[in-house]
């Protein structure tokens, strides 16, 4: 039987963190496709631009803009959600600008986020972001900004359950969880806490145990990559406790990541109410530890890097792009199933540039160390 904590917060205690500027946007973009595409712009607040054509903006091409007048959207000591992994300020980081960069669309502006906005279209409703620290650090960041912008009043609670950290605004019946499934499928590293396994084991055929949680969901958003990069990893045919299971040590990544995104979109297909659910999957996080891709000296990697990297079109020569043109063609292929209506815009997108799915990631990676 799961473990079920909760926290109900009274006020807002006192924690903007090492990736927030990755988290903060990427939160931001989930929001306004999600919203903008259904045509309900006042979740973001509306302002008056010479470009006011935003749902037919690609908010996915731009550029990074330095902006110390209007950001940052929320501080980091004074956001209760914030975790110590991502805790920057509080450890000791004094080179705070990385705070203040926003992302700028090419062919339009994105209005400024407006958290009450955002609860009144989640009353009643359920979101949750489901994989890795990718997608923790997406729903820690849009705890902070819905945080920095209620009344200090509003009922609220945190509660840890099983693989799920659980946040319920009372006041507007509103849930945004996060759900730990690092490999979307079941593994041996599915604990919340202890998952830090070298030789890590896939059922790579088995994802009801994860799923059966995110049923009754209103948005869903899921990542799953940095995990699969191991040389070599175990499949598994069969249960952990079963005598005749069967192991197959298998190196070939791009394989066994078609195989898990395949099971992933078979329970999607079968399971998902098309007319109620949302559905989006973020991407990768592009490589940033060879200095070399951004014009560094050979040997040099991001220690003491405090900007973004600004060229448009960077992945870092050890990304991957092959994974992301299977995620690419896996989305096309539920496309092709009839969940084309309830996919994300950041999905629907991809089929006429299929390198250019998730380039939104590569320009949303910052270098801060």
């Amino acid at each position: 039987m799961a473990i079920t904590h909760k926290l109900v917060l009274g006020t807002w205690k006192i924690g903007y963190n090492i990736h927030s500027i990755t988290g903060l946007l990427l939160t931001a973009f989930v929001i306004a496709a999600f919203y903008l595409t259904a045509d309900n712009r006042q979740v973001l607040e509306e302002q008056t631009t010479t470009h006011d054509s935003i749902p037919r903006c690609d908010l996915f091409s731009g550029k990074w803009v330095y902006d110390n007048i209007s950001y940052p959207l929320y501080k980091e000591k004074q956001c209760s959600f914030m975790e110590d992994d991502f805790a920057c300020e509080k450890y000791g980081r004094k080179d705070l600008n990385y705070q203040q960069w926003r992302w700028q669309p090419h062919d339009c502006d994105l209005p400024r986020f407006n958290a009450t906005a955002l609860l009144e279209k989640l009353k009643g409703k359920k979101l949750v972001f489901v994989g890795d620290s990718l997608n923790r650090n997406q729903w820690t960041s849009m705890l902070c900004l819905i945080e920095s912008s209620i009344p200090l009043s509003s009922s609220k609670s945190l509660i840890w359950k099983g693989n799920s950290i659980i946040f319920k605004a009372t006041d507007y019946n509103a849930t945004i969880e996060f759900y730990w499934s690092p490999l979307l499928v079941e593994s041996n590293c599915d604990d919340i806490v202890n998952h830090r396994v070298k030789a890590r084991i896939i059922r790579v055929k088995s994802i009801e145990k994860h799923a059966s949680h995110w049923t009754d969901a209103d948005v869903l958003i899921f990542d799953s990559f940095v995990w699969w990069l191991e040389p070599k990893m175990t499949l598994l045919w069969g249960s952990f406790e079963s005598s005749g299971a069967i192991y197959k040590e298998v190196g070939m990544k791009l394989r066994r990541y078609e195989m898990a995104l395949n099971t992933w979109s078979d329970w999607l297909d079968i399971n998902i109410n098309r007319t109620r659910t949302k559905l989006f999957f973020m991407s990768l996080s592009p490589f940033h530890n060879l200095g070399e891709d951004w014009g560094m000296d050979a040997g040099r990697n991001c220690y003491n890097e405090t900007k973004p990297i600004l060229n448009e079109g960077y992945w870092g020569s050890a990304t991957d792009r092959e994974m992301m043109q299977t995620v690419e063609t896996t989305i096309h292929d539920l496309e092709m199933r009839g969940l084309k209506e309830v996919l994300g815009a950041s999905n629907r997108r991809a089929k006429s540039k299929p390198q250019e799915l998730f380039r939104l990631c590569a320009l949303v990676s910052s270098r801060s160390a």
